[in-house]
């Protein structure tokens, strides 16, 4: 057994069933290792795009998601992808090559300080030798997976890769782990205060949305009658075609508008799972300072946002259950009716005013996709409507970079997560400008054989900061953008290739897509000036 059988082996035992990235020199013995032990390697066309799919494959299975690549450039090339899984809390295995020892004194040749390059970005470094690689990987691995995940780094070189690990081949299974939550009686007095609340809110993360915790939020909010707010990512944590819903915030200033206030009036607040790296500058202090504001998580979130009077760390559906199990009867709340009127209005702001644009294109969406399929969108102001506007009642069906924000993730996000489950309905949401960041992850979803479809908001714009140019009564300047035809790329790519102007012809071409074999771009032709004073 080599080395790099043992580093692919400990992969798989922590449940690693796919790897993305490019191969180099340094790491095709690693290559054929992970292939080997069942940890399928995917080609892409670029270490970010590469990244971002090791993402999405871990938002959608709960693993450990695995990039793959050579030193210097290749590595450079996945800093964003790495930053990326970092601000998500994503768990990325990141393997790189690194220079064999008997030489590394001497040769400079694409040598770079690959360290101190990612230190800023990944929980911990990592080298492999001989003698215990699977123990080191096993502390990447558990390092990656505990709270707040995030990637590691790990460097293997070439030579020790192919040699052979002797009597020292041991592979670590994951541990299994036990953890204290509170009891009923602990959590009485916090259920005595939550009774009396006239005003109590729950504010709802990514944590929630994949903490399993859907049924535990709806009973506690139900429980004290308390409306909830979620960041985009934790969109459908709460149905939201429930009552209590308030939808999404994150990003708008329309919606910020109506929230925020809501949010000042609560007097107890319940943030379950919530990190606010989501969150724009409009969500520092977003609570009174004489509110009692309970913060349920797995761990602290590092940040300085807002205060809390008190943090609970464990389980977030068993901690939630246990409040609503500790409370005494309640009295009615918000009987000011503030939390219908703000669902109401939000309804009412973002609904559809005209017969084609970005509205009316999400509301196709919204029609033809299937409750189970899964929606990732790239960043930019189609970002922001689609957030929004779109109605989830279940979690993670809309995927994105939110606390990052990076532009061309919508694509590799869809793959990653369309290699969970080949059956799952999978729609990427872009706008022109983050598609030509990334045509090259099209011929990734040929050879892939992946059946995504592919939503392209075609404005001519990087509308998002062409608003902001506006907004600041400034000239326009590096935001206009050329017209690609992405239908005519998408058919040289091996795919399917639409364009369309109105909702009609958007539902029959998504109808089409939905049911080809092969990938599918559908162009949507539309205004930037559409979403001005609409987001």
């Amino acid at each position: 057994m080599r080395v790099a059988d043992v580093v692919a082996g400990t992969l798989a035992n922590f449940g690693a069933r796919q790897s993305f990235g490019m191969p180099g020199g340094e790491v095709v013995t690693l290559i054929d290792a992970l292939n080997m032990a069942g940890v399928t390697f995917t080609l892409t066309r670029h270490e970010t795009g590469a990244a971002i799919m090791a993402a999405g494959h871990a938002t959608a299975t709960g693993r450990p998601g695995v990039l793959v690549t050579t030193l210097g450039p290749g590595l450079a090339n996945a800093v964003n992808g790495i930053a990326d899984a970092s601000q998500e809390h994503l768990p990325l295995v990141v393997l790189a090559g690194v220079v064999d020892h008997a030489v590394r004194g001497r040769y400079t040749h694409q040598i770079i300080d690959q360290r101190a390059l990612l230190r800023p970005l990944v929980k911990g470094c990592f080298e492999v030798e001989a003698a215990g690689a699977g123990f080191v990987m096993a502390r990447a691995l558990e390092l990656a997976l505990t709270h707040p995940m995030g990637p590691v780094f790990v460097e293997l070189a070439p030579g020790t890769a192919a040699q052979i690990a002797g009597d020292g081949a041991r592979m670590p299974m994951p541990v299994r782990r036990l953890s204290s939550s509170p009891t009923v009686d602990g959590m009485a007095e916090i259920g005595e205060r939550l009774s009396h609340a006239a005003r109590p809110l729950i504010v709802a993360g990514f944590d929630a949305a994949r903490g399993g915790t859907a049924d535990a939020l709806r009973r506690c909010a139900e429980r004290f009658g308390a409306p909830v707010v979620t960041t985009y990512k934790a969109k459908g944590v709460l149905a939201e075609s429930h009552a209590l819903a308030l939808g999404a915030a994150g990003l708008s200033p329309l919606a910020d508008g109506v929230l925020l206030p809501l949010c000042r009036a609560a007097d107890v607040v319940i943030l379950a799972g919530y990190d606010p790296i989501e969150m724009r500058t409009g969500w520092l202090d977003p609570f009174d300072t004489h509110a009692v504001v309970i913060d349920i998580a797995p761990g602290a979130y590092d940040h300085a946002m807002h205060a809390s009077n008190l943090r609970i760390e464990g389980d977030i559906a068993v901690v939630l259950g246990l409040l609503a199990a500790a409370a005494a009867p309640i009295a009615p709340t918000w009987n000011c009716g503030r939390p219908a009127a703000a669902k109401a209005e939000l309804d009412a702001l973002f609904a559809t005013r005209q017969s084609w644009g970005p509205h009316a294109a999400i509301d196709v969406l919204q029609d033809v996709l299937p409750e189970h399929a899964v929606v990732t969108v790239d960043s930019g102001a189609h970002r922001i409507l689609l957030s929004q506007k779109l109605k989830l009642d279940t979690p993670l069906r809309l995927l994105q970079s939110a606390g990052f924000c990076t532009m061309g993730a919508a694509v590799p996000l869809a793959a990653g997560v369309k290699m969970s489950n080949m059956s799952l309905p999978v729609v990427a949401v872009v706008g022109d400008g983050g598609l030509e960041m990334g045509l090259g992850d099209l011929a990734t979803l040929r050879d892939a054989g992946l059946p995504i479809v592919v939503v392209v908001f075609q404005d001519q714009s990087l509308a998002l900061i062409e608003l902001k140019q506006r907004q600041a009564a400034l000239p326009l300047a590096g935001v206009r953008l050329g017209v690609t035809r992405f239908e005519d790329v998408a058919r040289a790519c091996g795919g399917s290739g639409y364009r369309v102007a109105s909702a009609a012809d958007l539902k029959v071409a998504l109808l089409q897509a939905l049911e080809s074999e092969a990938f599918s771009v559908i162009v949507c032709e539309i205004e930037a000036e559409d979403y001005a004073g609409r987001i």
